[in-house]
């Protein structure tokens, strides 16, 4: 008999993922020459951050721990925008993991609670900046003002449809929060214990917190019961939100209803930079028209030659006190009547809304309202695809905040197409031969 054949396992070597490694490597050599991180650190790098130090309590000479340098919390935040990232603890997880994260630290650490601060604390300085922006886009002729236009953007609030109550349960529920804070107060003088102590404080923080979010509800409420009344609806109908006061139940883009907030973005038309920001607690856009272009009018320190708006804006009031400054171009509602030219002057009109009327009837006007969509939809689309579907935070003031960073991260990708040396590109940590966003 032949000799007996046996199989043999084949020897190999097979990946082990879990082993640990030390290599020695500096920060610097994480990204390549052109990263986006290297555009973002150049163009912060080179902004006047005083408003944004005034709060830093921690000087040379004085005990206690140095503040995070503004500048690595700015750009953490741009940079963040940019790659759709919106939540302060999504970034912190980002600086520990992500190279670009990490390179824009630079060996600093973060929390998240000093992130989220960084951006609801600083909306004064964050405005500023966007002016500033614009003025050195404006300096160096990308920014034209020759045509304006303005859309909205519904974004859905943080906010469930659930949270809204009326009147009568909402002062139910502020009456039993108030009692309940009572309570624990009354329970954290008494109790001796330093544990039991500290538990009983953080219930009555969530409980003053609560009580706080209902006294918003309510004081919101006549505004909210106005709104019904003026749409032919019984004022005991409004509803407020006990998670978000200021957020308001809006027709979306898709059909249907849901708590949203509504950004206003005015954008430049040639170059496509925003400049104009506004948010408001309505879902309609008819009297958002004027406070736009005075806006644009105070940051730009002049009034675009035209305003570009669709058909929600052009109320009378509106156009008569925008065409003292500008050129009003938007679509004139079609009469009911069929035989009736709309662009024929009615005897009601007043002058400016007559040379509207008689405008927008002409094919140089129809052409240059056809820029309307073009830059509109397109810096609205943007902001979608860089994750402005939901705000993750509560309050109209820390939604503008939020909006003021997403115009300008993408100010900072229009200054990198259009005006590159602006952000000192091909020097320093940008060092970007060729590339254009």
């Amino acid at each position: 008999m032949g000799a007996k054949m046996t199989k043999t396992r084949a020897r190999v070597l097979s990946p082990n993922r879990k082993q640990m490694e030390f290599r020695a490597s500096d920060l610097e050599s994480l990204l390549g020459e052109g990263h986006r991180a290297r555009l973002v650190w150049s163009y912060v790098e080179r902004q006047d951050l005083k408003r944004f130090y005034e709060g830093i309590r921690s000087v040379e000479g004085s005990v206690g721990r140095p503040a995070i340098a503004p500048e690595i919390l700015l750009a953490l935040w741009l940079y963040a925008t940019l790659d759709g990232v919106g939540s302060a603890r999504e970034i912190v997880r980002l600086t520990e993991v992500h190279d670009a994260y990490r390179w824009l630290c630079g060996g600093v650490q973060v929390n998240h609670h000093t992130v989220s601060d960084f951006r609801k604390d600083h909306g004064e300085a964050l405005d500023e900046l966007l002016s500033v922006s614009i003025a050195s886009l404006m300096a160096a002729g990308v920014v034209k003002l020759k045509q304006v236009a303005q859309d909205g953007i519904r974004v859905r609030a943080s906010a469930g449809a659930g949270s809204f109550r009326r009147k009568e349960k909402l002062e139910g529920y502020l009456e039993a929060a108030r009692a309940e804070v009572a309570r624990l107060k009354a329970e954290l003088e008494a109790d001796p214990a330093a544990a039991e102590r500290a538990r009983d404080a953080a219930r009555r923080r969530a409980a003053q917190e609560l009580e706080a979010r209902l006294e918003k509800a309510l004081a919101r409420l006549p505004e909210l019961e106005a709104i019904k009344q003026r749409q032919g609806k019984k004022p005991d109908q409004a509803r407020a939100s006990m998670t978000d006061a200021e957020a308001t139940v809006m027709k979306m883009g898709d059909g249907g209803f849901r708590p949203a907030y509504n950004p206003q973005l005015a954008s430049d038309a040639d170059s496509l930079v925003i400049v104009g920001v506004d948010v408001v607690t309505v879902g309609s856009d008819q009297a958002q028209m004027m406070p736009m272009v005075e806006q644009v009018s105070e940051r730009c320190g002049r009034a675009p030659d035209a305003w570009l708006v669709d058909g929600g804006y052009v109320g009378h009031d509106q156009v008569d006190r925008a065409s003292e400054t500008t050129v009003v171009y938007g679509p004139v509602p079609a009469p009911k009547d069929k035989t009736v030219d709309p662009h024929q002057a009615k005897a009601s009109d007043s002058d400016a809304v007559a040379a509207w009327r008689e405008r927008m009837g002409t094919d140089e006007a129809k052409d240059i309202y056809k820029r309307r969509a073009a830059t509109a939809e397109c810096v609205n689309a943007q902001s979608r695809n860089r994750g402005l579907q939901q705000f993750k935070v509560r309050g109209l003031v820390k939604v503008k905040c939020v909006m003021l960073i997403f115009a300008l991260a993408h100010n900072l990708m229009r200054m990198v197409s259009l005006a590159p040396d602006l952000i000192g590109i091909g020097t320093g940590t940008s060092v970007l031969p060729g590339m254009m966003a």
